[in-house]
């Protein structure tokens, strides 16, 4: 019997909405899924959220509920964006679930039985002010081997250096911006360094994976691989090490164990135990997909987990590049971060699964997002290369043979079939590759060939020739029928609605691979209907670049201490209280006020802001003022009945949601020109307000920085 295959995506995080990033890989998996069972595999495609760790935890206190409250509203909107975008899972589960509880727990044994797990005291960065140990990404300060600043506490972003949060140079908290100590902690680790010749051994034999990937891969390995810590001090929203009460499994184990829980949920709950996980997990062909951001993690990582604990490995890991969008890295600062939903809003999702695959293959090179040339390859390729010579041969049928198919004459067609079915045999190819860019070629071919076909022939000038030539009109007819009948399995993969309605219209049953060929004859069409239309520039002006106003988390902040910096005359260091936590901020000030005028105050703060230090002080996050600069008078903005916490925003201009805010630098601020007209601050002419309130300044006009 052949092997039942379990296809996967790498699995969103519960923090934040899906977003056009995520969209290139669920695309990417559906496309293979859906290929994979229209010739006749047995193949799932299971998923979950992400929903364990610090951020989690963090943003459920900011909105003031339980984690699995936040994890429970963010699963219900990451299925709706991906079922809207016709992405079809046989399981979407969540990693915060019994089934992943309970892998976890059986693959942690698992391992410990074979002495690979080990305890070790470490030294970790602890914040006093928040009362909590800080992981990787809550610790920020200077790469410890090339000194950039502002790098997170595992890797740095310019020289891919891997180090831990206590090799930090001048570290600080990236939650309220003060300096970590260092506590010591009982951990739990793997041992990683003690697979690397089961690991290499894996990576040489699997002729599969992408050959970039593996010699960055088989790299490591030669550098040698350090254990990894698998541990979490609480508080922290995960699971409990077995017989620990304050210690967690680091959300990076049991993220990927989901992938089995998920298959688990679909044998016993969708399937009602009528299969069983071990047919996919020990028994069956595994896929992965995902990006190359978190490869460590999936072919180091992953597979030393798997094959030590009796799990097959991964018959292939399929490794996509990043998404810019004109051009550009996403960012919600330069306004290039869309979700799904604001791609939704605007456009039909069959335009983005089309564009996505003509330019998805099998290698790391980052896709880019241009919205005009979105606009005209479905105009040019998909409307008018399928989509037309679809509508424009059935409607002829329709119109002029009481939608009536007839036979025709094979052996005339058969140089056309003949290369037809070689192009078939080379797209089916293309898709196990998962070179979807080359199968959308081929398929383009195919519908050139079609309309080469029908416009050379010219069946509607037969109809004038008579009765021999409107026989000769209606073979020429019923053979470009079933070209269009092959576009559609050909593109059921990338456009499921696209070809259900092709297939509506020619009034056949659901097709599957083995249904290709040119067998449709001597039957009835239904109606013939536009299968796709036309982008119209109006609509891409609506996903242009967003307001830079947006970008900003500006909230209500109440000074409660005030001091001058002892290293600065023109600084002041304040402790603020921002409604979900306090922190510090560092303000040139000195000059305009004295540090107990500004106790009690309300201010307006930007949050998002990148922290940075000045002159040995972390300030996380910036307060605004108005300025003079001729006269040299800076007065800060106030909101003065506002509580701390209060969002800032301005009429007409939508925010991001809590959790779709990131950092913004310095720069990013200073392309938003607020002013203050007449003791009021204000945007593009609309007052600043928090609340129903307006954001006033003791100056009458000025610019805000």
């Amino acid at each position: 019997m052949p092997k039942k295959i379990v296809i996967t995506a790498a699995l969103p995080y519960a923090n934040g909405p899906i977003h056009m990033g995520h969209m290139v890989e669920y695309i990417e998996t559906d496309i293979f899924a859906r290929f994979m069972k229209l010739i006749g595999e047995h193949a799932i495609f299971c998923c979950a959220d992400d929903t364990h760790g610090t951020p989690i935890e963090i943003a459920a206190m900011k909105k003031g509920v339980l984690p699995e409250e936040l994890i429970s509203v963010m699963h219900k909107e990451h299925l709706r964006d991906f079922m809207d975008f016709q992405i079809r899972f046989d399981s979407y589960h969540s990693t915060n679930s019994k089934e992943n509880k309970f892998f976890s727990d059986f693959i942690f044994n698992e391992l410990d039985k074979k002495k690979l797990i080990y305890q070790k005291e470490v030294e970790l960065t602890y914040c006093e002010r928040c009362r909590r140990f800080l992981p990787d990404r809550y610790v920020k300060g200077k790469c410890p081997k090339c000194g950039a600043d502002d790098q997170y506490g595992d890797v740095c972003e310019r020289c891919n250096a891997a180090y831990s949060t206590v090799d930090l140079v001048e570290p600080f908290c990236a939650i309220c911006g003060g300096t970590p100590a260092k506590r010591k902690s009982t951990h739990y680790f793997f041992k990683l360094s003690q697979c690397a010749d089961q690991l290499k051994s894996w990576l040489d034999k699997n002729k599969n994976l992408q050959q970039e990937v593996k010699n960055y891969v088989l790299n490591w390995i030669k550098e040698g691989l350090k254990d990894w810590d698998i541990t979490r001090d609480g508080p922290y929203f995960g699971f409990n090490i077995p017989g620990e009460k304050d210690k967690y499994y680091y959300v990076w184990l049991d993220a990927p164990v989901g992938y089995i829980a998920s298959t688990e949920n679909y044998c016993r709950n969708i399937m009602k135990g009528k299969e069983r996980y071990e047919e996919y997990w020990k028994e069956g062909r595994i896929f992965h997909f995902m990006g190359k951001d978190i490869i460590y993690f999936h072919f180091l990582f992953w597979p030393a987990m798997l094959m030590n604990s009796g799990f097959a490995l991964p018959e292939d890991i399929i490794v996509h590049g990043y998404l810019t969008v004109n051009g550009e890295k996403m960012s919600k600062s330069r306004g290039t971060f869309f979700t799904a939903r604001d791609y939704l809003n605007v456009l039909d999702p069959q335009y983005l699964r089309f564009y996505y695959a003509a330019n998805l293959s099998k290698t790391m090179s980052d896709i880019n997002l241009d919205f005009n040339d979105l606009k005209n390859r479905t105009n040019n390729e998909l409307v008018a290369d399928l989509g037309n010579f679809a509508y424009r041969v059935l409607s002829f049928i329709n119109k002029n043979f009481d939608s009536k198919l007839s036979d025709f004459d094979e052996k005339e067609a058969k140089p056309i079939m003949d290369d037809l079915k070689g192009k078939f045999e080379a797209i089916k190819n293309a898709y196990l590759r998962c070179n979807f860019r080359e199968a959308v070629k081929l398929i383009l071919e195919v519908g050139s060939i079609g309309n080469k076909h029908f416009q050379e022939n010219k069946p509607w000038e037969m109809m004038k020739a008579g009765k021999e030539s409107e026989k000769k009109a209606m073979q020429v007819s019923t053979f470009c029928a079933n070209i269009a009948k092959n576009i559609s399995i050909l593109m059921k993969p990338i456009l499921p609605q696209f070809s259900a309605e092709l297939e509506k219209q020619l009034g056949i049953g659901e097709q599957i691979w083995e249904d290709l060929g040119f067998g449709l004859k001597d039957c009835r069409i239904n109606e013939a209907k536009i299968l796709i239309r036309k982008i119209e520039q109006e609509d891409i002006d609506k996903l242009s670049v967003k307001d830079a106003f947006s970008m900003l988390d500006l909230r209500v902040a109440k000074v409660l201490e005030a001091k001058e910096h002892p290293n600065s005359d023109k600084l002041l260091i304040l402790q603020i209280d921002v409604g979900s936590d306090r922190r510090q901020l560092v303000a040139g000030l000195k000059q305009h006020y004295k540090p107990e005028e500004l106790v009690g105050k309300k201010i307006v703060i930007i949050k998002n802001l990148k922290p940075a230090k000045l002159r040995g002080e972390v300030s996380a996050g910036m307060l605004l003022a108005g300025g003079d600069e001729k006269a040299d008078i800076h007065r800060i903005l106030e909101a003065k009945d506002a509580k701390p916490g209060t969002r800032v925003a301005v009429d007409g201009i939508s925010s991001l949601p809590d959790e779709g805010i990131t950092e913004i630098r310095l720069e990013d601020f200073l392309n938003v020109k607020i002013e203050v007209n007449e003791g009021k601050a204000v945007y593009k002419g609309q007052a600043l307000k928090a609340g129903k309130d307006d954001i006033t300044c003791a100056l009458d006009r000025g610019n805000v920085r």
